[in-house]
Formats: C-alpha cells, sequence, structure tokens
C-alpha cells in the first residue's frame, strides 16, 4: 500500500527532484483543472498535486523511480477523453501525462504494424497511414481526441469492433515501464507467437494500474477497396434490435452495424437539428466494406427488408459522412438536463431484451431513458436523464437517475453481459464489480496487482 499523499512541503520538494531530472518545463506545481480528471470525473479546483508531462521514455523511467522511493501515487494519464473517472488526480499525487510522447516510430505495410507512442491520437494514426493504404481499426466515438495509450488501458472499443475487434485485437507488443521504474517488452511483432504468459493481453485494460505504456506495436489493415453505408429504418426500437439477429443469420458481416432508438433520433434533432427522427421509429446504421459490395447490399437489403425495414442506400458519401457524424455525436450534450451515461453490453441475441428493460426502467424511474448502441456487438449506451431547475446543483445527480443506472446494470447481467463494454471500471463502476465477479476472481486479480505494483503506487483506487 502507499504512505500518506505527500502535501505542502513534500509536493514543493517532489517538484523540484522532478524538475532536475525531467527539465524546468516538464513539472507543473499548479497545474489546469483539467488534468485533474477526465469527462467523467472533472478535475477538482485547488487539488494538490503535481503534473508531469515527461518528453521521452527515460522521464517516465524517472518519474516512477522517484514515486517508488517516495511512496507516491502516480495517476497515469492519456488525453483525458475517458468515461470512468480512470485518470482521476488524488490529492498529493503526481499525474504522469503520457500527452508529449507523440512519435509515430514506425509504419511497416510488409509486416502490417505500426510502432507508436502513447500519446499518439487515434484519428491522426489513420491519417498517417492512409498513405500507405492502411487505417487502424478500433475507433471510438472520442478517436478525434483519444489518445493510443488511453485506448490501450481501458482496452477501447468503437464502431467497427463487431469486424475489427476491439483495441485488444490489434496490440502485438507494448513498451511499459513498471512502478519501480523498470522497462519492460512484453509480446512480439509476428502475428503468432505463444512464448509464456501472454502480459501483453493482460496489460491491455488494466487501466494504468499494473505498468505505464511508453510505445505499442499495433496491427494495422489495408483500406477496403470500398465503403458503403446503409440506412435500415424500422417501426420500433425491438424490431431495430431483433434485425440484428437476421444480419447474423445473413452471409453479409457490416464493419459497423449502430442503432439508434427513437429517443437518440429525438436528442439528436433536438441539439443539431438534422431531421433524422420520425416518431417511435429506430434506425439501424449500418456500414458495409471490402470487395463485392454490391452483393453484399444485395443480401443485406434482403434480410433487413424480410426483418421490417425501410432501407435507403446512402450514394453521397458527404451525406454518409454527416450521418456517421450524427451517429459520433449521438450521446448528447446534456444541456439543461441531469444526464447520465451509461456503459453495459450483452450478447447481441439479447439486444432486444436489453432495450425491452431499459424503456420499462425509464417508465419506472420517471426519467427519460434512451440509448444508442453498438448492435453488431451488443454494447449499449443508455442515457438517463431529467430536467434540471435553474439552481439544481449540476454535479448531484438525482436519485432517480442513480437508481435506474443500477437497474440497467443488473438487467445486462441478467442477460448475460457485463458492467462495462468498453469504457472501463475507473471509479465509476466499482460498485458493481462484485456483481460480476467473484471473490476468487477478485483475490486472484489484487494479488497480479500485487506483483507488477507491490507498493500500490499505481493508479490506486482504480479499477479493482
Amino acid at each position: 500500500m502507499t504512505g500518506p499523499p505527500a502535501s505542502g512541503t513534500d509536493l514543493d520538494d517532489l517538484a523540484a527532484r522532478l524538475r532536475t531530472d525531467l527539465g524546468a518545463d516538464a513539472v507543473f506545481e499548479d497545474p489546469e483543472t483539467k488534468y485533474g480528471g477526465d469527462y467523467a470525473v472533472p478535475g477538482v479546483p485547488g487539488l494538490g498535486f503535481i503534473l508531469a508531462l515527461p518528453h521521452d521514455v527515460e522521464g517516465v523511467q524517472a518519474t516512477l523511480r522517484l514515486a517508488h522511493a517516495t511512496g507516491t501515487a502516480v495517476v497515469p494519464r492519456g488525453a483525458g477523453s475517458g468515461l470512468s473517472g480512470g485518470a482521476s488526480a488524488g490529492e498529493g499525487c503526481i499525474v504522469l501525462g503520457l500527452e508529449r510522447l507523440t512519435a509515430i516510430r514506425e509504419i511497416d505495410p510488409i509486416d502490417e504494424v505500426a510502432v507508436v507512442e502513447p500519446g499518439v491520437i487515434t484519428a491522426d494514426l489513420s491519417a498517417a497511414l492512409a498513405p500507405h493504404g492502411f487505417f487502424y481499426a478500433p475507433d471510438p466515438a472520442s478517436a478525434t481526441l483519444s489518445s493510443i495509450g488511453g485506448n490501450i488501458a481501458t482496452n477501447a472499443g468503437g464502431l467497427h469492433c463487431a469486424k475489427y475487434g476491439v483495441t485488444r485485437e490489434s496490440v502485438l507488443a507494448l513498451d511499459v515501464v513498471l512502478a519501480d521504474g523498470t522497462f519492460l517488452r512484453t509480446g512480439h511483432r509476428s502475428i503468432k507467437g505463444v512464448t509464456g504468459l501472454d502480459l501483453t493481453q493482460l496489460l491491455v485494460g488494466s487501466e494504468g494500474t499494473l505498468a505505464v505504456v511508453v510505445a505499442a506495436t499495433l496491427r494495422i489493415h489495408p483500406v477496403p477497396v470500398a465503403r458503403r453505408t446503409v440506412l435500415a429504418r424500422f417501426p420500433s426500437t425491438t424490431a431495430a434490435a431483433a434485425a440484428v439477429g437476421a444480419i447474423s443469420r445473413s452471409p453479409v458481416r457490416p464493419a459497423a452495424t449502430e442503432l439508434m432508438d427513437a429517443g437518440t433520433l429525438q436528442d439528436i434533432d433536438e441539439r443539431t437539428g438534422a431531421g433524422i427522427s420520425q416518431g417511435a421509429t429506430a434506425v439501424l446504421l449500418i456500414e458495409l466494406d471490402g470487395y463485392g459490395i454490391e452483393d453484399q447490399t444485395r443480401d443485406l437489403t434482403a434480410a433487413l427488408t424480410a426483418a421490417g425495414a425501410e432501407m435507403t442506400v446512402i450514394e453521397d458519401g458527404t451525406e454518409a459522412e454527416r450521418l456517421w457524424e450524427l451517429r459520433r455525436s449521438a450521446r448528447g450534450s446534456g444541456a439543461g438536463r441531469f444526464r447520465l451515461g451509461e456503459d453495459v453490453a450483452v450478447p447481441k441475441s439479447r439486444l432486444a431484451e436489453a432495450y425491452a428493460e431499459l424503456e420499462a426502467i425509464g417508465r419506472a424511474h420517471g426519467i427519460r431513458a434512451s440509448a444508442v448502441a453498438h448492435a453488431g456487438d451488443g454494447n449499449l449506451h443508455p442515457a438517463l436523464s431529467l430536467p434540471r431547475g435553474e439552481h439544481d446543483a449540476a454535479a448531484e445527480l438525482p436519485a432517480p437517475i442513480l437508481a435506474a443506472a443500477d437497474d440497467m446494470v443488473r438487467a445486462a447481467l441478467a442477460l448475460g453481459g457485463t458492467i462495462s463494454g468498453e469504457h472501463g471500471i475507473g471509479t465509476a463502476k466499482q460498485g458493481w464489480l462484485d456483481l460480476e465477479l467473484s471473490d476468487v476472481s477478485r483475490d486472484l486479480q489484487r494479488r497480479l496487482k500485487d506483483v507488477f505494483d507491490p507498493t500500490g503506487i499505481l493508479n490506486p483506487g482504480k479499477g479493482l
């Protein structure tokens, strides 16, 4: 366990020692509030912590050596786009920002890999790959903001997971720094490799509690020869969710299958004036890619028409991009309302039941409940909201929203799902861990944590 948090003169001394190792421009004793949290847990004004922004791997090692020697907690931080409180600072800690480690070290089209540092922004990687005819498949909705290191820490998902997999499926090897500053390289450059225990996959999704990622060897994919967007509208959310099964039974495997229910479409229209909602109807927004695009379109159209869809094939690339941008921003701003965004997943065969449960939960608690979903892999993002009065405290969520979130998480588990599909546990979901993980599982994971981080300085209070 860590010792008491550093404060006052201790922080001043730590900052001075860090400046000696990292340089004066890499250490901040009064950092901006944004560095104290992420999208889910905003930074707290006046919270005492040190921000370290090293320029290189050696700077990361120096920071962790000092933290290890002094028993100071370290919170690794990417771009701060997380939604579970995994990057929230504690008083007296060192926030270790990786945003300056932005090198794309290598792009190799023959081996189909890219070697990158953790501060590289997700969308920037695909932009760098494009001239080589390749792209990076994981694409969270925050792709223009989120960093590769943060995505690895949370095993981030995105729109194309059903076909290409989540971040884990794209990580072959990692360079990491352990809690005491030791450098470790895991994994391999080759696609195959079974030597020893798979430490790479253990570290992916560990939320900065086991080690700090300083470089990653990633799988990349050739840009598809063709892409096509299809919009399928259904008379109800239940019908749209059930139609996901029709896609599974067809020979088509879309690159993305996104479900937006009536409440989500209404929310989009309220914010953007896009005019895509039509009463109680819901839509599946689908992307096909690869060879045989006409054959894929024909088979998809047949499957979804039989399931009750009204089909529109989007031939205009600009219109297709507009629809996908609306989808990426479909979770809403929350302006004028108390709003909680959730993240659960169920087997896609139970997707219709999950939406039915969400509707019932909304009625039971008297709240607005809607969800956008990565329907191709059963990952739902429920939005739970209530109007907020002019004098209501914005930070305090009303009890009905919290109770509805609890019911939705439990419903997902009852349907064979999980409490978190892609956002991680952080601080936001710790209260539900015992519902999913057995005592044996949690004890084993805590012991693994002790092996990697015996003094408990890495992101304490997060994940497990």
